[in-house]
């Protein structure tokens, strides 16, 4: 069997943009400064400036004229790749290496597998993870007949804090998965009753059937599902009939997994980005019949409207940093 990762896109980048505007123009090219979507034509052929580097000037792809508005774009415009200096063919490949890695792919690796700095393959990963995101309005987990699994779990290292019996110094998840189907996890400030039930009840459907354990905190919530339903891990109950949340601790050890053994160390301001990654492959995994190259085509087509800068990226970080 062929290798993905020999397919043309990869490795040339004429192939890369017939490809990127295949998955995100399925209609054919849109201007993105007018909306226009007749009149416009290819500009094969063009180059850039000549310097001392390219004499002659480098091979511009993709590039496209608006007749209505007179603006050139490509389809670079709009996405994770706009102002990217990095080629579009790496980007493909860094799509379907984070998408098929299991348990993620480090920064240091993503460099040594593509070339350039650790700053640029470190944005790579943070742009990609933006396509990960579940669309606007998407519809809570589970459905009538469904069963939805919730728990919490804590995860690398509160900054500013020394390492001691218990959780304090960890950062919480909570997560909501659904029985052979999608997971959602998120970066809690705290878990408590005044936080967690709001967060179950806004992303869980109430037609479906939720499992947790014994803990107080799912009791109040757990009566708006269809029925609620709960296991004894303290008693060593782990399974009683098909009440179980083997599941989501299967989820979380794949995230676990990840974090510590390929990340290592996830600081708690992008936390939530690395832990939508791992939503995004366990929603789309092998056993939902979803392989490697289709996730990654589900990614690319979240590309569009997902602009991400490095200095936004750095500005949040400071902000959600937590005061000293």
């Amino acid at each position: 069997m062929q290798p993905v990762l020999s397919e043309p896109r990869f490795h040339n980048e004429e192939a890369a943009f017939e490809y990127v505007e295949a998955m995100l123009w399925p209609d054919g090219p849109v201007c993105p400064h007018c909306g226009a979507v007749d009149r416009l034509n290819r500009l094969p052929g063009q180059r850039t400036k000549p310097s001392k580097k390219n004499p002659e000037g480098a091979p511009v792809y993709g590039l496209w004229k608006c007749y209505h508005c007179r603006g050139q774009f490509t389809v670079r415009i709009g996405t994770i790749f706009e102002s990217s200096h990095a080629p579009l063919h790496c980007w493909l490949q860094a799509i379907h290496l984070i998408c098929s890695s299991k348990k993620g792919i480090s920064t240091r690796q993503l460099q040594r597998t593509l070339g350039g700095s650790m700053k640029t393959a470190w944005f790579l990963g943070m742009r990609i993870r933006e396509t990960m995101k579940p669309y606007e309005g998407a519809p809570p987990v589970g459905g009538p007949g469904r069963t939805i699994e919730a728990d919490w779990t804590y995860v690398g290292r509160k900054p500013g804090t020394k390492v001691r019996a218990g959780a304090g110094h960890m950062n919480p998840v909570f997560a909501l998965v659904e029985r052979n189907g999608e997971a959602r996890s998120f970066h809690l400030p705290k878990v408590s009753a005044d936080v967690l039930p709001d967060v179950l009840k806004r992303h869980g459907s109430r037609d479906a059937k939720l499992h947790t354990d014994e803990a107080p905190v799912f009791l109040r919530p757990g009566r708006a599902f269809k029925a609620h339903e709960t296991v004894n891990h303290s008693a060593d109950e782990y399974v009683r009939g098909d009440v179980t949340t083997n599941s989501i601790e299967g989820f979380f050890s794949i995230l676990k997994r990840g974090v510590y053994g390929v990340y290592q160390h996830v600081s708690e301001a992008h936390l939530q980005r690395y832990l939508t990654e791992f939503d995004f492959r366990y929603s789309h995994r092998e056993k939902l019949g979803v392989d490697d190259a289709e996730r990654a085509e589900t990614a690319l087509k979240g590309a569009a409207g997902k602009r991400l800068t490095y200095e936004t990226t750095r500005a949040q970080r400071r902000e959600e940093a937590p005061e000293s």
